[in-house]
């Protein structure tokens, strides 16, 4: 292993990480503001290279990953300043105190080709990786609810609460070991030592699984006690992280029998599981120099970061309106990979079936419906009051705004706008008591196409690339790429331009046709529009 790792931030917690980083032959130098904790480290540590100033190391090319063990306040200034100057960053946690920070910089990493991992250090406990065995072969039977306490006299932070201070651990082992993400949370505290800063929390989250979590957290108890129980309805497993190194683990067969309608409990002798020795910290540092090396993701990346960031910024809502619940994640939209958190939002208020396809980075709100077999791209907008029936296809980048039915039969590609309280059909002569779901007629929206606010598209027919129809229009026959129409029926009016613009040419109109606000060049022949040449209209897609 190459000596290539520099500790920014060589205090409480940074201290361990320099000792395991020079144990395992990567420690290249240690960054602390303090020259007092820099002398320290250098009395501690013979031979390690100091410096008070980050940008010493973020200049160095000898210097190719960085691990950050400064306040949770510093963690994205440090690991972005990291990231973009080419290094390799190692973060512990949180990954950032807010979650469009974290996103940042999951995006740098994965664009700039660099690792970045967090650290949450329970992963690499044997114990931790055992029970998570335990669980994943049914051991423990159906996981009925999950309870974890982390409190300690001090360690008393000024810069971030007890929730942001000691909760990240349990709630990143908690989603580890179930492999979902919470519904919703809440959570509550209390502030004795200063009026704005929660010395004690109490978190609960909820799993669409039906499994309950609590989460106990202090800095203000009489003596340290770590424990996660995780109860089944087979057995329960204790991970007590202060016990003896041969008891850190127990499995207790507890039953319950029922006697003429009334429950007994029946204890059990609890029973060690053994565990192979292997200090966690030293094991989270040795996988990161094997990621760096290898250039293999780490198990506790940017993204598993984030969907514990995710969590914490619900409960610290939560926390900052007295408990109220949050919600989270909607449950049918939880990841199928227990490594990759949800790529799209969902409003407490929307429906999305569990056999819907929802690309990444679209956006689902208030009262709307994506059902079962329907497919929606990336970036997809679907605004308030919305139904998108089985077997529809919404493409990239489209909008569709509030109030619309979007019936099965209807295919939007990418980049469409689809205007409030527009009309789709699906059968052309439709009668209630009749039965002619085999007689449905598809409708085709082509790439940019528009259709304007209250606009109805009767079916079977096709709406042509970037065409645009204006506000309640009705449409009973196919548009060409490209045609302005309006009335009713619709009728072809004009041309427009990619930009949205009419082109300044007549509906008959044959020659070259040049958009007087973007400036790009079509050519119009018998009725057709060739697009020539992009003007400087800005896009927000890929098209």
């Amino acid at each position: 292993m190459s000596k290539n790792v520099a500790v920014i931030g060589c205090g409480y917690w940074g201290k361990n990480l320099l000792r395991n980083f020079l144990e395992l032959g990567a420690l290249h130098t240690a960054c602390d503001v303090s020259t007092q904790t820099l002398e320290m480290m250098a009395e501690k540590f013979e031979g390690i290279q100091t410096t008070q100033r980050v940008e010493d190391i973020l200049e160095n090319s000898e210097i190719d990953a960085v691990a950050i063990a400064a306040p949770a306040v510093q963690h994205y200034v440090l690991a972005k300043q990291a990231l973009e100057r080419g290094k390799d960053v190692f973060v512990e946690k949180p990954l950032s105190m807010i979650h469009t920070e974290g996103e940042e910089l999951v995006r740098l990493a994965e664009e700039n080709g660099r690792i970045l991992m967090v650290g949450h250090i329970l992963h690499y406990h044997p114990a931790v990786r055992m029970m998570k065995n335990i669980i994943a072969n049914g051991i423990l039977g159906q996981i009925q609810y999950i309870y974890s306490n982390r409190l300690s006299f001090g360690k008393i932070r000024r810069e971030e609460n007890i929730l942001w201070s000691f909760a990240p651990h349990d709630i990143s082992m908690i989603l580890g070991l179930l492999g979902e993400d919470p519904i919703e949370v809440s959570a509550r505290g209390s502030n004795y030592l200063h009026p704005e800063i929660a010395d004690v929390t109490m978190s609960q989250m909820k799993f669409a699984s039906g499994v309950n979590a609590h989460i106990f957290v202090s800095w203000l108890h009489p003596f340290k006690e770590q424990k996660l129980i995780v109860v089944g309805e087979k057995q329960m497993a204790v991970f007590d992280d202060v016990a003896p190194w041969e008891t850190k683990l127990m499995l207790y067969p507890h039953e319950i029998f029922w006697a003429n309608g009334v429950p007994e409990a029946r204890k059990a002798e609890g029973k060690p599981v053994s565990l192979e020795k292997d200090e966690p910290l030293k094991a989270e540092c040795r996988h990161f120099i094997e990621c760096v090396e290898s250039r293999a993701t780490p198990t506790t990346d940017g993204a598993e970061g984030l969907r514990g960031l995710k969590v914490l910024n619900a409960l610290q809502e939560s926390l900052d309106h007295n408990g109220a619940t949050v919600s989270v994640c909607h449950p049918e939209a939880q990841p199928k990979d227990p490594g990759q958190s949800m790529s799209f939002f969902v409003h407490p208020t929307a429906l999305v079936d569990s056999a819907a396809v929802v690309g990444e980075g679209s956006k689902i709100w208030h009262f709307s419906h994506i059902m079962k077999n329907a497919k929606l791209g990336k970036k997809v907008n679907i605004g308030q009051n919305v139904v998108v029936s089985p077997g529809c296809t919404i493409g990239d980048n489209v909008k569709v705004q509030n109030n619309i039915s979007v019936y099965t039969g209807v295919h939007v590609e990418e980049d469409a706008f689809l205007g409030p309280s527009m009309v789709f059909t699906n059968v052309y002569n439709p009668r209630s008591f009749i039965e002619r779901k085999s007689e449905y007629r598809d409708t085709f929206i082509k790439r940019g196409a528009s259709i304007g606010a209250n606009a109805t598209v009767v079916c079977g027919h096709m709406i042509g690339e970037y065409a645009f129809i204006g506000a309640g229009s009705v449409v009973t026959k196919d548009v060409p790429p490209y045609a302005l129409v309006y009335g009713n029926p619709g009728r072809v009016n004009g041309w427009v331009c990619r930009c949205g613009d009419k082109l300044p040419v007549k509906a008959d109109h044959n020659g070259p046709a040049v958009c007087t606000t973007c400036n790009s060049k079509y050519r119009i022949a018998d009725g057709k529009v060739e697009f020539l040449e992009k003007g400087n209209y800005v896009s927000t897609s890929n098209s």
